[in-house]
Order: structure tokens, then C-alpha cells, then sequence
């Protein structure tokens, strides 16, 4: 019992180490990623839209001198000046801030949505980078168990129990090996260069992996409604949400604006005449309504307000098609990775202990070489398939956290 809880400390332990690791690294990415800084830059300008949308007109003055002066009764009118202000009507204003905050709350979903694209693609380049790296220990293991065989057939040749051609053999399997070894450096230092341009850093940085991954006991089960919170999802419905502000803001707009204003006329006074109101300025406050009774844009907005809404009800449709093919083969290649792991678990059990057959003919006398190499190029099969398995697993688990966490 305490070896079993010793073991699941360890298991715990080693996926706690590896999910802070990991954490980190997409910390560090979303931190540095100019295309987050960039989304954040438009949801900051689509927030200052709100600050636009308090607007009213521009106060309009005026002023004009009469060249031929006009005559009234009280004297000639030497210049006019006029103060007029356009005021919308009630609610208009609120109504443009609540769509520009829409849009703005449209915009914060984007942000999500690329931080969680840019996990996914820290996450899927450093599960590659534990494949590359597990797959060159299983090599380099492999390498010398082969160096150990070449010992006992270097030693069987000289008392005439094996031929050269063993050797030799064994030699041109272990050049295959490094070779493969040395493909493997390569792609690491392709993908660590990828995995470092997501976190937007020097190339040649180092990149700490963690030394071994397992799979879990269970798999987590999901609810079919699953993908409902996912932000791709939500973008529709805040999409959907601003058309239906834009609707309110068109209709607010048809109501008629008020202006008020103050036309001020400069009189002189009559030099031949003498009464109470002679030379007095005219001072005339006016009042005016824009009435939009000719004017067929708010009908058009309104439908094709109508028609945006119809699309993006459609686009959400086939996107949620779309995410949830993709959570149904995700979650049908991390099984299929647990299968195969399951099995390769099983043919690594029984090459060893094929391989331990070989060993006490050697310690007997017999032992073919052929066969010795066949069960190393099994084995190492099992441990590169199983590894494979690993990294789909954890791959297709981050693909599924995606769609919907």
C-alpha cells in the first residue's frame, strides 16, 4: 500500500511539474506575443469608441454685414450674428455608447480567442519537442545495449561461436541509429526556433523539457454542450448582440434633433426721428426640429440589420459544425493514442522478456545474432510508437482544452 501511494505522489508530482512548466511557458508567449499586443491595441481603440460616442453637433456661428443696409422702422440693420446648436434627441447619445460598447465587448472576445490559438500552438510545439527529445534517449538506450551485444559477439567470434559478419552487423545497425539520432538533433533545432518565435525570443534559447511524460489513469469526460462557452461561439452571439445595438442606435436616429439658436442683428439709429425703440439691436432666439420625412436610410439600415443578423446565425451555425468535428476527432485520436500506448505497453513487456531468452542461451552457449537484432529493432519500435502515442495524447488533449475550457 505505501509503495502505491509512493507511486501516485510521483505521478502527481510529475504532472504538477509538468503543467507549471508549460503554464509558464504560455505565460511568457501571451506576455511577449505582438499579435495579443496588437488585439489589445484595437480593444483599447474600440473602448476610446465609447468616449467618441458622447458627441453632440458642432455649435454653428455666423456673421455677415449688409452691404446694402436694410431699413426697419427702428433703423438700418448693419450686421447680423447667429449662435445654433443641434441637440439629438433623447436616449441618441446612450445609444451610441451602448453599440460602441458592444463592439468593444466583441473585441475582448478576439482577445481571448488569440491567446488561446497562441496556447494551443505553445502547447502542440512543446509536446513535439518532448517527442523529439524522449525519442533521442530511446535512441542513445538503444545504442548501447547494441555496443553490449557487439561485446558478446566480438567475444563469441574469438571462441567460434559467431562469425564477423555478426559483428558487423550489429556495427552497421548502431551507424543507423546515430544516423536517426542525428536527423532527430535537427528537427529539434528547427522546432525549438518555431517554439521560441511563438514566445517571441532568441531563437537559440534554450528550451527545458520535461524528462517524461505519462497518461493519466482516467480521461476526463465531457457533456455533450461541451463547446457552448466556447469563445469562438461567444464572438457570434457579442457580434449578434452589437447588431441589435446598432438596431436601437438606427432607430433613435430617426427621431427628430433640436436646435436652438440666437440670431443678434446690429441697428443703427434713424437721424431723423426721435422715439423710444430708435437704433435698438434685435435680439431673436429661435427654436428648430429636423424631421427625417423624405429620408429612406433608417428603413435600409433596419433591414439590413435584419440580413447581418440571418448571416451571423448562420456563420455560428457552421462554426460549431466546424469545432464540434474537430472536438469529436480529437477526442477519437486521444483514445486511439491510449490504445496504442496500451498496446505497444504490451509488446515492449514481451520483447523483454524475449530478450532475456537470448540472454541465457547466450550464458548456454547459443545464441543467433539475427534475432538479437530483431528484437532490438522491435523493441525500438515499441518505445518510438509508444512515445508517438504519448504526444498525440497530450497534443489532441490540448486541442480539446481549447474547444472547451
Amino acid at each position: 500500500m505505501r509503495n502505491i501511494l509512493i507511486i501516485i505522489c510521483v505521478l502527481f508530482v510529475s504532472a504538477f511539474a509538468k503543467a507549471q512548466q508549460l503554464q509558464a511557458y504560455i505565460q511568457k508567449a501571451e506576455g511577449n506575443s505582438p499579435e495579443i499586443q496588437a488585439y489589445n491595441l484595437r480593444y483599447n481603440i474600440a473602448e476610446e469608441k465609447i468616449n467618441e460616442a458622447n458627441w453632440i453637433p458642432n455649435t454653428e456661428f455666423s456673421a455677415g454685414y449688409f452691404v446694402s443696409e436694410p431699413e426697419t422702422r427702428t433703423g438700418a440693420q448693419r450686421a447680423r450674428f447667429s449662435a445654433r446648436q443641434m441637440l439629438p434627441w433623447f436616449g441618441t447619445i446612450t445609444a451610441r455608447e451602448n453599440y460602441a460598447s458592444s463592439m468593444a465587448d466583441a473585441e475582448y472576445v478576439s482577445i481571448v480567442i488569440a491567446k488561446r490559438k497562441l496556447a494551443l500552438s505553445v502547447a502542440q510545439s512543446y509536446y513535439i519537442l518532448y517527442d523529439i527529445t524522449a525519442k533521442q534517449k530511446v535512441l542513445d538506450e538503444n545504442i548501447k545495449l547494441l555496443k553490449t551485444y557487439e561485446k558478446l559477439a566480438l567475444t563469441s567470434v574469438e571462441v567460434g561461436k559467431a562469425s564477423a559478419v555478426d559483428v558487423l552487423r550489429l556495427q552497421i545497425r548502431q551507424n543507423e541509429l546515430q544516423q536517426q539520432k542525428e536527423v532527430l538533433a535537427e528537427a529539434y533545432l528547427g522546432e525549438q526556433t518555431a517554439f521560441n518565435k511563438l514566445l517571441n525570443q532568441d531563437k537559440a534559447t534554450i528550451v527545458t523539457v520535461i524528462e517524461e511524460l505519462l497518461l493519466p489513469s482516467e480521461d476526463i469526460v465531457y457533456a455533450e454542450n461541451a463547446l457552448a462557452l466556447n469563445p469562438e461561439l461567444l464572438k457570434y452571439d457579442k457580434l449578434y448582440e452589437s447588431i441589435e445595438q446598432s438596431e436601437l442606435l438606427n432607430q433613435a436616429e430617426r427621431n427628430p434633433m433640436i436646435g436652438f439658436g440666437l440670431d443678434y442683428a446690429l441697428v443703427s439709429e434713424r437721424p431723423d426721428m426721435s422715439f423710444s425703440d430708435n437704433g435698438k439691436d434685435i435680439f431673436m432666439p429661435m427654436v428648430s426640429v429636423t424631421i427625417p420625412i423624405f429620408n429612406k436610410k433608417y428603413s435600409s439600415r433596419s433591414k439590413q440589420n435584419d440580413l447581418k443578423q440571418l448571416e451571423i446565425t448562420a456563420q455560428k451555425d457552421n462554426r460549431l459544425n466546424v469545432l464540434e468535428s474537430a472536438f469529436a476527432k480529437a477526442i477519437s485520436q486521444r483514445n486511439q493514442a491510449r490504445i496504442k500506448y496500451d498496446t505497444q505497453e504490451k509488446n515492449l513487456k514481451q520483447s523483454n522478456d524475449a530478450e532475456e531468452i537470448l540472454i541465457k542461451n547466450y550464458e548456454t552457449g547459443t545464441i543467433d545474432f539475427n534475432d538479437v537484432l530483431d528484437i532490438q529493432e522491435l523493441q525500438l519500435k515499441f518505445q518510438i510508437n509508444q512515445i508517438a502515442s504519448i504526444q498525440m495524447y497530450y497534443i489532441q488533449s490540448a486541442i480539446i482544452n481549447y474547444l472547451i475550457n
